[in-house]
Parts: C-alpha cells; structure tokens; sequence
C-alpha cells in the first residue's frame, strides 16, 4: 500500500494522524481566496510557496504512492513491468489551468499520467479512469477482474486528484451554504470541501509475490444508475452493496467496519445514513462507522481507495478513527454506530468500503484481514 494526503505522507502516518483526530484543513494557498465564498481546503502543502503553484502535483504523488506500494509490495520499482489502473476525477486539471492562465508549460498528452508514472516504474503500463469520486474503486474492481481472467497476476490500483481552481469555483457557486470544514453526518454540515491526495495499492493473485499481504480482497460491486447529475439514488446505493456482499460471499452481519463515504453534503449523508440504517436494523452485529473526509477533505478519484487503505490498517491494528468534528449526528443515522470524539478499539475481520460519485457512479468494496 502507498498513499500521500494532506495529513500524512505514507499510510502508516495518515492513519495516525487520523486515530489522533488531527485533520489537514488550513485557509486555502494555492490561488486566490477573495473571489470565493469558500477559503478553506484540506491541501497537501509542498508547493514552493503560498500562492504560487507548478503544474504535475497530482502525477508527482502518484508516482510517490505507487512506489511505496511496489516497494511494500517487494517489487523493485525500476524492474516492475505491471498495469497500474489509475482512477481519477480531473486527471491533471490544474496543469491545464496554469498552462492557460499562465503559460506554464504543459503537454495534451500529461493529461494522462503514464509518462509520469515511466519516469518512476520504467516497465509500468497505465490506464486512466476518470470516474467521479469512484474512480479508484472501479479501477481496484477492474484489476480484480484482470486476475481473475487471468490477464495478470499483479495489478496496481491507484487514484490521485489535486485541488482545481474550476472545480473549487464550481463548488463554491452550486452549494448554497459555505462550508468551513468536512462535517460529514453532522447536523451542522454544509457542504463538500477539497482535499489532495494519491493512493496505490498492490493486488496479487493468491500464492504468488514475497511480500507482506496486509488483507484479501473479497469482491467489489460497481453500477451506475443515472438517476441525477448530483443527488445520489438510495435504490442505486443498495442496489450496490447489495452486489458488492453477494459477489464477496457475505452478509450484513459479516460487516464489522464501514468506512463510509462521508461527503458532508446535506443529500449525500441523507441518503448514506438511510440506505445503511435499512441495511442493518435488526442484525445481529452493528457495524463501526466512519468517514475519513472529515480530516482529509474530499480527495474525489482517489478517497474510496483511501477509505480502504485505512481500513486495512484499522483491521491490523485494532483501532478505527473518529469522524471528526461530529457533534450532532443527523437523525437518520440514529441507529447507526459511528464512531465519534476519539478512536474506537475494535476486533475488526471484514470492513465495507463506499464510494458514490456525481452522475450515479457507485461502487463498494468488501475487504478482510489477512
């Protein structure tokens, strides 16, 4: 596993800060704030100073994740010849934007990251998704599916997005409140805000590699209901858990974790909490809950494959974060076991993994302890 975000540059320091309940918000640095409502994000700050930008941050960080994964892996980054299916929400948006505005220099074909990517893994093959804030999700089911056909042994699955500054205006202009932070399943919440960040995961074949295996994967379920550009369809959202349990081969009672998807959007969180009341009222086990958006922000391409990564670690270590900033639950997450204030300590087997996009793009994972 590899992952960078504004809290921590490698999982194992991600995960510690957020079981520490500190989160990567800070005022916005990387343009101008006074043309927003919104001046707050969860930004990675490794920019050369406020306000001045350089284009390639979101390829930067993938390479960074995708060689910590390899190396975890036992794979030598410079011999590796294996697909990395990279999943993303605006690709290299921002290069783009500086290209325009600024002249910076910058290549049609850096919109894809496989150059970047051969700079770092010389024998890496990347395929770009863009899917939304499902992308990494569908990318890990599609390396699934290339083991399974037996296309591949080893896949790397992988997601990155930096902050845009057409993606920040357009949220600033559609959410009719301003948000300050991610309060995902608060009362309180008003809105989405960005976060940075880039993830990577190694996926083998049972039996085969010589590092260590942190968790197996169990199935993953994707679909896309078109139901609305923008609000999520509660019959979409369990059409996919639904699919995402019987193709994993478990139950509701089976899940000890959710890492949820967590937007803080006043439909999102709604429609979360309501699908996932239904799903386990009456079971014999209630699940844990979180949502790690609430101290990164939403790094959209890459946050479902992060929510996994934290699981994984979660499941090794016995502990789950807290929703940060969760003071008044919504009341339809009333039955529902999140965990707030401080991290929870928990025996953890089997977590679920939601992601749900703009557009109706969904997916679920199902992951358990190795």
């Amino acid at each position: 596993m590899g992952a960078v975000a504004s809290v921590g540059a490698d999982p194992g320091r991600i995960f510690e800060a957020l079981c520490a309940g500190r989160d990567g918000r800070a005022p916005l640095r990387v343009f101008d704030p006074s043309a927003y409502r919104m001046r707050y994000a969860y930004e990675i700050d490794d920019r050369p100073e406020p306000g001045r930008d350089e284009p390639g941050r979101a390829s930067r960080w993938l390479g960074d994740a995708v060689a910590q994964a390899l190396r975890d892996a036992d794979v030598d980054p410079g011999s590796a010849e294996v697909p990395v299916l990279v999943g993303t929400t605006l690709r290299e948006q921002r290069s783009a934007e500086l290209w325009w505005r600024d002249g910076t220099p910058f290549a049609p074909r850096d919109l894809h990251f496989d150059a970047a990517l051969r700079s770092r893994i010389p024998g890496a093959s990347s395929f770009t998704f863009a899917n939304a804030c499902c992308a990494a999700l569908y990318s890990l089911a599609l390396a699934g599916d290339l083991i399974e056909l037996g296309l591949a042994d080893t896949v790397v699955a992988a997601g990155t997005d930096s902050l845009s500054e057409s993606t920040y205006g357009m949220l600033d202009r559609v959410q009719n409140e301003t948000p300050t932070a991610a309060r995902p399943f608060d009362v309180g919440r008003k809105g989405m805000v960005m976060g940075e960040g880039a993830v990577a995961v190694v996926l083998r074949r049972t039996g085969t590699g010589s590092g260590r295996v942190h968790a197996r994967l169990r199935g993953v379920g994707v679909n896309c209901d078109a139901f609305h550009a923008t609000a999520p369809d509660p019959a979409g959202i369990a059409r996919v858990i639904a699919d995402a349990h019987r193709r994993a081969g478990v139950g509701a009672d089976d899940i000890d974790l959710v890492m949820l998807h967590g937007t803080g959007t006043q439909l999102n969180d709604q429609t979360e909490a309501e699908v996932l009341g239904a799903l386990f009222a009456g079971g014999a086990n209630r699940p844990l809950m979180t949502a790690v958006k609430s101290m990164t922000g939403h790094t959209l391409g890459g946050s479902g494959l992060l929510s996994l990564v934290v699981a994984v670690l979660a499941m090794r270590h016995g502990r789950v974060p807290p929703v940060h900033g969760l003071d008044r639950p919504v009341p339809a997450a009333d039955g529902l076991h999140l965990v707030r204030h401080r991290a929870a300590t928990a025996d953890i087997t089997t977590a679920q993994v939601n992601a749900f996009g703009f557009g109706g793009i969904n997916a679920v994972a199902v992951v358990e302890a190795a």
